[in-house]
């Protein structure tokens, strides 16, 4: 594999965005208002940062003012809880049923508090709110046995995944406890196959949750921007979401990303996202203070 070639480090100054690949300051309104006419927009996050989640909110924010015609999806919550969703921005839910009705604490297991503004500017804006998730079961099984190996009715309504590019195999390879610092050693071939396989059935599901939504629109009607709140590992260099996005037709997308750096190193020959902004840390890393569960079946998912 070739190595990509990289420039000097640039200054990357907090509150600023930058382009990635030349590393050049971009216009903030410019930049949004280039945002708000795609059909999707993902915001990768990292799941313990408040200061990532203060900052989807202010860009979803500033997007909606170009373009209040909005849903946003949320990496968060499986399909069948979509109905829960949809009963929170109707206002039919206070925040504690909410979060109960969701089940909150064994789908995620974040702090709510990290998401609960996102949750609140939908509601405030009745700006619809997608589940994008598969039940967590699917992802085991295909982790272990393979997409084939699962009854068509038990897909939770995904297609196949287009099959990834070596440059996502040799990211995603890298990884150890979903650490993309960890050398390319750091997993044996079949636990790197069997992540691969796990990572592709999400990449697949937020893509055709996207999809699915974006073509329930009636023919003739506006359709609204999407904004995904998605984690960033499904994200980067148009690998994982964007790339099955793509293989489902949906090719108007864009990326946007956050640094806690004050230099950034310009990668010329690819694209990590359409934009980066260097943001502050405040606060530590938060804790996760519940584990999913892996309990959810068929059955479940249908109910």
């Amino acid at each position: 594999m070739m190595t990509a070639q990289k420039q000097s480090h640039v200054s990357h100054p907090r509150a600023t965005w930058i382009n990635p690949t030349t590393g050049k300051t971009l216009l903030f309104q410019s930049l949004m208002q280039e945002m708000a006419n795609k059909s999707v927009v993902m915001l990768g996050e990292t799941h313990d940062i408040a200061e990532v989640h203060r900052w989807q909110l202010h860009v979803a924010a500033s997007i909606y003012a170009f373009r209040p015609n909005m849903m946003m999806g949320f990496e968060m919550f499986p399909r069948r809880l979509q109905p829960v969703l949809d009963e929170w921005v109707d206002g039919k839910l206070d925040t504690k049923t909410f979060l109960e009705k969701s089940e909150w604490f064994s789908v995620w297991g974040f702090l709510p508090e990290l998401y609960l503004p996102l949750f609140h500017f939908c509601r405030q804006n009745r700006i619809r709110m997608l589940a994008l998730n598969c039940y967590r079961e699917l992802v085991t099984r295909v982790g272990k046995q393979g997409w084939d190996a699962i009854p068509e009715a038990e897909r939770d309504g995904l297609t196949p995944a287009a099959p990834p590019t070596e440059a996502y195999h040799e990211r995603l390879a890298g990884y150890r406890k979903h650490d993309p610092r960890a050398s390319s050693q750091s997993m044996p071939e079949h636990d790197r196959d069997r992540f691969m396989r796990a990572m592709q059935t999400w990449d697949r599901a937020f893509a055709c949750n996207i999809v699915h939504a974006l073509n329930e629109i009636p023919e003739g009607d506006p359709k609204p921007v999407v904004i995904g709140i998605i984690g960033r590992g499904h994200l980067e260099y148009g690998q994982g979401t964007p790339y099955q996005l793509a293989d489902l037709g949906m090719t108007d997308t864009a990326v946007l990303l956050t640094s806690d750096e004050d230099q950034w190193q310009p990668e010329p020959d690819r694209k990590i996202a359409d934009a980066v902004f260097r943001i502050d840390m405040p606060e530590p890393r938060a804790v996760r203070i519940a584990m999913p569960k892996n309990k959810e079946s068929q059955k479940t998912q249908n109910e």
